[in-house]
């Protein structure tokens, strides 16, 4: 039977399986609040030869697996960034010797942010989409690297960096999503949502 006109349909509970704060954040920009937060542990480690963006996708749909284990009723989202220059992974740096290296390696050079957002239905099905924005930092100075380092901003994030913050002076050219860059793109996930039936088309 159709809904009576004026009839707001349930729509079924959403849980973010991510432990970034940077994601709840982007999801608030856009009127979204889950209704659980679920952080999952799965091995991050790269493949052999594997390669950014086939990483990205790989990690994002574990996520989401192992999210809708836990919460088998829910839509579950998941997400995972890379930061990929060539074909060469720059995931979390271990210490304060591998973000500055990083940021060696990215100074004056173009590189790209891939992130694949992974949406777990309930009904078993899962959709996704991968998002991917070219960046170029400027020529880095020693100080400038040595000043990043110690700002502890590299802490936790891939490629040792977060555009939001001290990082974003620093980034001479950007084609394609800055949310993206940040940790989610948002424009890519609202229609994962919408698709859904969790946000109004």
């Amino acid at each position: 039977m159709p809904a009576s006109p004026g009839k707001v349909l349930e729509r079924p509970r959403l849980v973010l399986a991510s432990a970034s704060p940077r994601r709840l954040e982007l999801l608030a920009r856009i009127g979204v609040t889950p209704d659980d937060v679920r952080p999952t542990e799965i091995d991050e480690t790269p493949l052999k030869s594997e390669l950014p963006r086939s990483l990205a996708i790989r990690l994002a749909a574990g996520k989401a697996l192992a999210g809708a284990s836990l919460t088998p009723d829910a839509l579950v989202l998941a997400a995972d960034t890379v930061v990929g220059l060539g074909r060469r992974v720059l995931g979390k740096p271990a210490d304060e010797a591998e973000a500055a290296r990083f940021l060696g390696l990215l100074s004056g050079r173009r590189h790209r942010v891939i992130t694949a957002v992974c949406l777990a239905h309930p009904e078993g099905q899962r959709t996704a989409r991968l998002v991917t924005t070219v960046l170029a930092f400027q020529r880095l100075t020693q100080a400038q690297i040595e000043d990043h380092v110690a700002s502890g901003e590299w802490r936790g994030v891939a490629g040792g960096y977060q555009i939001q913050r001290r990082a974003e002076m620093y980034v001479r050219f950007l084609s394609g999503s800055h949310s993206n860059v940040v940790g989610l793109p948002l424009f890519e996930t609202a229609q994962l949502l919408r698709g859904a039936g969790w946000l109004r088309p």
